[in-house]
């Protein structure tokens, strides 16, 4: 029953996602400008890492995909609660389990196929990457985007309106970024700033994607990566699951 549902709602919320390109292309644009009008002002300067400033600006973008588009999937529930939808939802039968993994699913997809375009036009200005780092990498975002998506939802569940949400996820999301290193490697910062940066759990993620594009899949830097990774994505799902599992109950 599970898959089924889960089935179902996936392919509920993908074709909403191909009838709208607007959605499908516009989310991919400000990495887009960040790769065409930044990354050439990296070209040849030390960057305080192995590889060239494509393999290291490329990989944070990739990311940020998943930080930015995930962040704001909650946008969407709180559409549906407005217009009633999410509650005629919850009164059916339909796993509550379902009813997130439908949407994060959908949102992992999405988000993969964006980072695809990302690289395809990265190829083009200078990536050398090894396939199987790039493959990597689209598995780093997909399991951020799984993570992001079910803790937004979860939050978007929690607050009434846009205007509650769109500030709380922005002063969630714009530390998170700065302190990630998705620009520059934190190797450049300040001594205090790099070890403030160890709290930040996306730095993992980065640091093991930029690893991955190099040709580096054993080292502990991607173990740390990979662990963070599946850690982060199973506590945001077990959070998004009980959060719709209590929304349900409130209802009845």
């Amino acid at each position: 029953m599970l898959l089924r549902d889960t089935a179902l709602l996936f392919g509920r919320y993908a074709r909403q996602t191909l009838r709208s390109p607007f959605q499908i292309f516009f989310g991919v644009l400000m990495p887009l400008l960040y790769l065409l009008f930044f990354g050439p002002l990296l070209t040849g300067l030390p960057l305080g890492r192995e590889g060239d400033s494509w393999q290291i600006l490329v990989p944070g973008l990739l990311l940020q995909l998943g930080l930015f588009g995930a962040s704001f999937a909650g946008f969407s529930i709180i559409m549906e609660k407005g217009w009633g939808v999410f509650d005629r939802m919850r009164v059916t039968p339909v796993s509550r389990l379902a009813l997130l993994l439908g949407r994060v699913l959908r949102d992992a997809a999405l988000f993969v196929f964006q980072a695809v375009l990302l690289v395809l036009v990265a190829i083009p200005m200078g990536l050398r990457a090894p396939v199987a780092g790039i493959l990597v990498g689209f598995g780093f975002v997909a399991l951020l985007s799984a993570a992001l998506a079910s803790l937004s939802y979860a939050l978007a569940l929690k607050l009434r309106t846009p205007q509650e949400f769109g500030p709380a996820i922005n002063t969630l999301a714009m530390p998170a970024m700065l302190l990630s290193g998705l620009m520059l490697p934190m190797a450049l910062a300040p001594g205090w700033l790099d070890v403030v940066s160890h709290l930040m759990p996306f730095r993992y993620l980065v640091d093991a994607v930029r690893e991955a594009y190099i040709g580096h899949y054993t080292t502990p830097t991607m173990l740390y990566g990979v662990l963070v990774a599946l850690g982060l994505t199973a506590l945001a799902v077990t959070v998004g699951t009980r959060t719709f599992r209590s929304a349900g109950a409130s209802l009845g």
